[in-house]
């Protein structure tokens, strides 16, 4: 019997990033700087290999779209097919609510509880980090959509 896992994914950029959760503990991570399309059948191909995998957590935005809907459209059909409950939050989750690099000068930022772009003439790192310890509660009441209500940039 393969140890039971929750996965988080953070997709939105280069490198993605995959943690796996133990008692939602953090017990090991996959890093890599591929395309998410490319990557991510062959990293669940090893991880189902290894675990069990019982929830699926995720950033769904913003940041580029295009690795976001293909997050999704993999996690979501990972969801159907395997019966693996899919949650999301928001990228500035991982990120300690930090502006989240759109395009050319312009950042996604968070205020309150709206998302809107802010031009920056100074370049802002984009540091996402998995979180040590998995709150279930942080993801629950969240839409696991992307977040495409984002005006385009």
């Amino acid at each position: 019997m393969h140890k039971q896992v929750d996965l988080v994914l953070i997709t939105l950029s280069s490198p993605i990033m995959i943690g796996i959760y133990e008692e939602k503990k953090l017990i090991d991570s996959i890093i890599s700087s591929e395309k998410s399309s490319d990557v991510l059948p062959l990293l669940f191909k090893e991880i189902f290999q290894k675990y069990e995998v019982k929830n699926l957590f995720y950033a769904n935005g913003p940041g580029s779209f295009m690795a976001i809907k293909v997050a999704y459209i993999f996690l979501k059909s990972l969801s159907i097919v395997k019966k693996i409950p899919l949650y999301a939050v928001d990228a500035f989750y991982f990120n300690e609510n930090r502006p989240i690099k759109a395009i050319g000068k312009l950042y996604f930022v968070k205020v309150a509880s709206e998302i809107k772009t802010e031009k920056f003439d100074e370049k802002i790192e984009n540091d996402f980090k998995l979180p040590e310890q998995l709150n279930y509660n942080d993801f629950k009441n969240n839409s696991t959509v992307p977040l495409y209500s984002i005006g385009a940039v």
